[in-house]
């Protein structure tokens, strides 16, 4: 096993996802037509050698529960380390209602950190699109002997994020918190020496902050601490929105994008749903879809993610959607551009219609 402990934030909401976080986290949002979002950060951990990860929640958590289980196909299901899921154990005095950042959610669960006996803690997010190798971001920590790795992307993501600017030997010079053009994007995911990260959850707590970003690697770097870079050179997206979900969607349509997320050694671990082979009519039509099984096509489908179990009656054109589990396309009927939950039915004749930057969003278990 690797000397590290692994913590992934799975606490958020992310009010801009609308519907999609209605009753579940955006850490387990279906992605892919098979996985859900957080399958990254643990298949990241999980490809390292890192098998003992706590899961900071708060509420809504009920789908990530279903989906995590014990953790046993991440192989951390463990008598010693494993996975470990972390509702909060006491609210700072300054809590606020829902975390305001994750310096509050450490906080929350802060007896739990107080008893990590790795040298390094792997901070990462839930909800973030990405397989990173970390074998490799932890032997350069410890090789350049850091305080804190930011593991950061060569890509300039389209809204607005926290930057790092570096030296040539990747020693952190600035931190950039306000949308600048200068410096490497971070993907809000870190490697921190133990010692280091409970010093500066103290501290924030006794200075009553929040943020890790604005305010605890501030006072780091004013501080004098020593923070590297690590690039990843992969896919990557953030999804926070409605949009970055959809986007985040279609990018797989492109083969160098799914390589470069799905490449075969670092294979990305999700629940086992596997069921039957999906079906298709003799009059179906099916283009550059990402399609999973057990479900029945006899319409048109193109550039679309179909999760299992759906259903696509005769005459139905679908061009690209995403229609999570369990949905049904009566016939004829017409959808572009939408995104259906899970269970969500469309009738007969019926015509919908969104745009790329503004899609539909049918909630769970409509009937339209």
């Amino acid at each position: 096993m690797t000397d590290a402990k692994g913590i992934i934030f799975a606490y958020n909401v992310s009010p801009d996802l609308g519907e999609l976080v209605k009753k579940r986290t955006a850490s387990s949002i279906p992605f892919a037509g098979r996985y859900r979002l957080i399958d990254f950060a643990l298949s990241s951990m999980m490809n390292a050698g890192i098998f003992d990860v706590g899961v900071i929640m708060q509420r809504d958590y009920q789908s990530l529960l279903d989906h995590l289980g014990s953790g046993k196909v991440w192989d951390m299901d463990r008598k010693t380390g494993g996975l470990r899921l972390l509702p909060p154990f006491g609210l700072p005095e300054y809590h606020r209602g829902n975390y305001s950042g994750t310096i509050e959610a450490m906080n929350a669960v802060f007896t739990y950190l107080e008893e990590i006996r790795q040298n390094n803690v792997v901070l990462m997010l839930g909800s973030l699109c990405a397989n990173i190798d970390l074998t490799e971001a932890l032997a350069q920590h410890t090789a350049s002997d850091a305080d804190i790795t930011a593991i950061c992307s060569d890509r300039e993501l389209p809204s607005q994020h926290y930057k790092y600017v570096a030296d040539r030997d990747g020693v952190v010079k600035e931190a950039k918190f306000s949308g600048s053009a200068e410096g490497l994007t971070s993907l809000e995911c870190y490697i921190v020496k133990t010692p280091v990260l409970l010093d500066i959850v103290r501290k924030a707590a006794e200075k009553n902050q929040y943020q890790f970003h604005k305010e605890a690697i501030r006072d780091f770097l004013l501080d004098g601490g020593k923070m590297q870079v690590y690039v990843h050179r992969g896919y990557v997206s953030f999804v926070r929105t409605i949009g970055e979900y959809f986007q985040a969607n279609m990018d797989l349509m492109v083969p160098a994008n799914r390589w470069s997320l799905f490449p075969k050694e670092r294979p990305v671990k999700t629940k086992n749903n596997e069921g039957v082979s999906t079906f298709y009519g003799e009059d179906a039509r099916v283009s550059n879809c990402l399609l999973a099984d057990s479900c029945r096509i006899e319409g048109t489908v193109e550039n679309c993610v179909i999760c299992p179990g759906v259903r696509i009656e005769k005459g139905a054109k679908v061009k690209d959607c995403i229609l999570m589990r369990g949905c049904t396309v009566g016939k004829n009927t017409q959808l572009r551009y939408v995104i259906a939950d899970k269970f969500a039915q469309f009738s007969d004749e019926e015509v919908l219609a969104g745009s790329s930057r503004l899609p539909i969003v049918v909630p769970k278990e409509s009937k339209i």
